[in-house]
């Protein structure tokens, strides 16, 4: 009886707080919380709230008693109350409660039962939710980060544990996001260390998904129970979330750990399997497939803020150029999530990386270019199966980066992808150019052909529905000189990709659809042609660019390598000129050039193959039958109509339709035709005539520009076409001396004799000059001056090089090879003295 009054009196002796506390706790835990007795403890702590941090404190010492004897019950009670109070407790003082709060969720989070664990989640997460009126500086979060990333790489042997685990994770890194990211002063969670954690972990569950796509666009808001009950669904949300806070000084430390997925991942479950190499999962699983990887890197750029997006970018670039020496299929995934990011960025802000973008991919066509001209300089001699997948692999590559920067380029505004047009032309590769600015000197003559493609096939599809007001936004002279340059080029696939980059920009209508394939167009106006009246800036750019544009289709004319599809472009280059550009007088130059193109099939002065001498007739019935309806002159329809019908009853091989079947007899010569079949320059000077056209310069034949551009793409010089024959330097070979010498005959003195044939002969030349100067354009007048000028230049230069050279010396003369000086003597009895010595 006294020992029971003794421990009575004791307990009267304790404080409040331990008193208010222990009566919430029943004898039989399952009774569960002691509600009276929870209502007299909050209204103790709100009342007086400087015995929060005791309370919370004695509230802890029991949890870790009970947590540690294993009696479950009485922890879920003591969190339920600390749940309570922390709701109903909003003061300065519930700063030092909230330490034994996070204390006591440590100890669950750290306890291996997942129920408790699951506990201590919940109570972090309601905890996350209550805004605090001032931050506390001194509390982080670091055990929370590690924990909770923890528990998201649960491998428990029962899948629902499991589940529960990977929820309570992912759910407890939402509410630490929640909890700081808003906190502008205490921005710990974006350090490094932690985004190592956090991304990855999000990224492990969200590879749960099993359908990849139907989750990749933006964020969508999924029902309450497929939120909670599903780990990759919360996951992806949480991650959303997290990109969605992230600001401008963050989002590079928020987006490179995803690069890492596969390394941190394979964390997680290396547990289990040690002996997983991480740099080979990193190369075979997240890249090559991409699926994943590609779905990853949407929801990034859907989630994230729009003008952030060249982070996003600059980080891919990045880890591109690390993983420049890996495997073509692992190059290409992550190429391939370059285009997808890009797509979705060119929507909104791209920011300052477009050239950035561009650089790169060209820099990584080169290597590739590279590694695949290796491999078979590597294997020269057999064929091996191994390098045959590799060059495949490369030009997988290759295809991912033309088609990245093709999509890239054609969604950008107009004043940039004309600025992209310049970067990208200025790229191409030009035989004899040294000025270019990617380096393929090591490539050989094969690399750097395989770069011009590349790199005209990602022009054209930069220009793919640029829309210019002018021709000359559209081919300002920086890029119309070396976009023609590979033109001239003996390579017919090149010469296909300059003449489709030339329609993207002059075809402003759209009309190119309804010209492909050369045909002979019964009538015009079936076609529906949409035109635009021509407007100053065309008409002037005509007259300072159309010579070039002229001489271009000329000579892409003559070259031998011509298939059907050069001649089906050269006549949609020659229609569309007549749409977009043609007045009266570019007209009148259309047709001399058609003649022209007629009189090199006929002369055939270039020794071409039958099969091309028809096709450019053909190819020149096809463009005059177009013009002469385009014009609507019934005189010259009439005429290009008789040749036409003419032509497929006696030869129908100078015809589209039959010259380009498989299966075609061509002629033997050209010679014996009569000139019914031909078109003729005085019948269709009287029929344009009669219709108030400028017919005289008709009459002068059309002679191509000279330009330096022959030197550069590897054709013979146009100085031979025009007819200018002069000795440059002495010293020819005799036997080109033998064959230009002319036989003295008896004829040959009688001719030489007669007056009269020279005098007439010479009042021709002179009549024939005057004409030309009189109506041939001035560009031609001034091309053909230049080139007499330039000649005249050289062997003066040459005379003067002859005339100041100094006499030789006794004591020899110093010649410089190879970086070293050589004295040559020269004897006393070979030098020549002057006549008074």
């Amino acid at each position: 009886m006294g020992r029971k009054g003794v421990c009575c009196c004791c307990a009267a002796l304790r404080p409040r707080y331990k008193r208010l506390v222990d009566n919430i706790f029943p004898e039989d835990p399952k009774d569960g919380l002691v509600k009276a007795d929870m209502e007299k403890l909050t209204f103790y702590a709100v009342s007086a709230p400087e015995k929060l941090d005791r309370i919370g404190a004695y509230l802890a010492e029991r949890l870790s008693r009970d947590v540690i004897r294993h009696r479950y019950g009485y922890v879920l009670i003591a969190m339920e109350a600390l749940d309570q109070l922390l709701m109903a407790c909003h003061s300065q003082s519930i700063k030092p409660f909230v330490e034994s709060f996070l204390h006591m969720v440590a100890k669950l989070l750290e306890s291996g039962e997942p129920k408790l664990q699951v506990l201590g989640t919940n109570s972090f997460v309601k905890f996350a939710n209550i805004e605090e009126d001032t931050p506390s500086y001194h509390r982080r979060y670091d055990f929370f980060v590690s924990r909770f990333s923890a528990m998201c790489h649960s491998c428990d042997h029962d899948p629902e544990t499991q589940t529960e685990i990977r929820i309570a994770g992912i759910r407890g890194i939402q509410g630490v996001v929640r909890k700081t990211v808003n906190d502008e002063l205490r921005a710990t969670i974006w350090e490094p260390q932690h985004m190592d954690k956090i991304v990855p972990s999000l990224l492990f569950n969200m590879q749960k998904i099993d359908d990849i796509d139907s989750r990749v666009g933006p964020p969508s808001s999924p029902t309450g129970g497929e939120k909670e009950e599903n780990p990759a669904v919360l996951a992806e949300n949480c991650f959303r979330e997290l990109l969605g806070r992230a600001t401008y000084g963050n989002m590079n430390n928020a987006v490179r750990p995803v690069f890492a997925i596969k390394c941190i991942c394979v964390f997680g479950m290396c547990t289990r399997k040690a002996a997983i190499p991480n740099r080979h999962l990193d190369h075979h699983r997240l890249w090559d497939p991409n699926e994943f990887a590609v779905s990853c890197f949407k929801i990034i750029m859907y989630s994230i803020q729009a003008q952030y997006s060249h982070h996003v970018i600059q980080e891919i670039l990045g880890h591109l150029d690390v993983r420049k020496r890996d495997s073509p299929r692992v190059r290409a995934g992550i190429i391939q999530v370059l285009l997808e990011a890009v797509a979705i960025a060119a929507k909104g802000s791209i920011g300052p990386t477009v050239l950035e973008v561009f650089n790169t991919l060209l820099k990584h066509l080169r290597i590739s270019v590279d590694f695949e001209l290796g491999d078979r300089r590597s294997s020269a001699g057999s064929a091996t199966f191994s390098t045959s997948s590799k060059e495949s692999d490369e030009r997988i590559v290759q295809n991912a980066i033309i088609q990245t920067i093709g999509f890239f380029g054609s969604n950008l505004p107009d004043y940039q992808r004309s600025e992209i047009m310049m970067f990208i032309m200025g790229k191409v590769p030009v035989f004899g150019a040294t000025s270019q600015s990617l380096d393929t000197s090591h490539l050989g003559d094969l690399g750097t052909r395989r770069i011009q493609i590349m790199l005209l096939r990602s022009l054209l599809m930069v220009t793919s529905g640029y829309k210019a007001t002018t021709i000359t936004n559209a081919l300002p002279p920086p890029f119309l000189d070396p976009l023609l340059s590979p033109s001239l080029m003996e390579d017919s696939e090149l010469r296909q990709l300059v003449l489709e980059i030339l329609h993207n920009l002059i075809d402003r209508h759209d009309n190119r659809a309804k010209l492909r394939g050369i045909r002979i167009i019964p009538d015009v106006s079936d076609l529906k042609i949409k035109r635009d009246k021509i407007s100053r800036q065309d008409v002037s750019f005509m007259k300072k660019h159309g010579q070039q544009l002229y001489r271009h289709i000329y000579l892409g004319c003559k070259e031998e390598d011509n298939v059907q599809k050069n001649f089906e472009l050269l006549f949609t280059s020659l229609a569309l000129t007549t749409i977009e550009l043609a007045n009266e007088e570019v007209v009148i130059d259309l047709i001399r050039l058609a003649i022209a193109l007629q009189d090199i099939a006929i002369i055939n002065e270039d020794n071409l193959p039958m099969f091309n001498r028809c096709g450019v007739m053909a190819l020149v019935a096809a463009y005059l039958n177009f013009l002469s309806q385009m014009i609507a002159v019934p005189a010259f329809c009439q005429h290009v109509s008789k040749v036409i019908e003419t032509r497929s009853l006696e030869a129908s091989y100078f015809l589209p339709e039959t010259i380009f079947k498989d299966k075609c007899n061509l002629p033997k010569s050209l010679e014996k035709h009569e000139k019914d079949l031909f078109f003729l320059t005085n019948k269709i000077a009287e029929s344009l005539g009669g219709s108030g056209y400028s017919v005289e310069r008709l009459s002068v034949p059309y002679v191509p520009q000279v330009t330096d551009e022959d030197r550069l793409s590897r054709r013979k010089s146009i100085v031979d076409t025009v007819s200018i024959q002069v000795d440059i330097l002495p010293g020819n070979n005799t036997e080109d001396k033998i064959d230009n010498t002319e036989e003295i005959t008896f004829e040959a003195l009688k001719k030489a004799i007669d007056n009269n044939g020279l005098e007439e002969q010479e009042k021709e030349k002179r009549r024939l000059v005057i004409e030309k100067f009189q109506k041939a354009p001035f560009e031609e007048i001034a091309a053909q001056c230049e080139t007499k000028a330039n000649l005249l230049h050289d062997r003066l230069a040459q005379i003067l090089e002859l005339t100041i050279r100094p006499p030789p010396s006794p004591s020899g003369t110093m010649t410089i090879t190879a970086g070293h000086a050589h004295y040559q003597s020269v004897p006393v009895y070979e030098m020549k003295f002057p006549d008074l010595f």
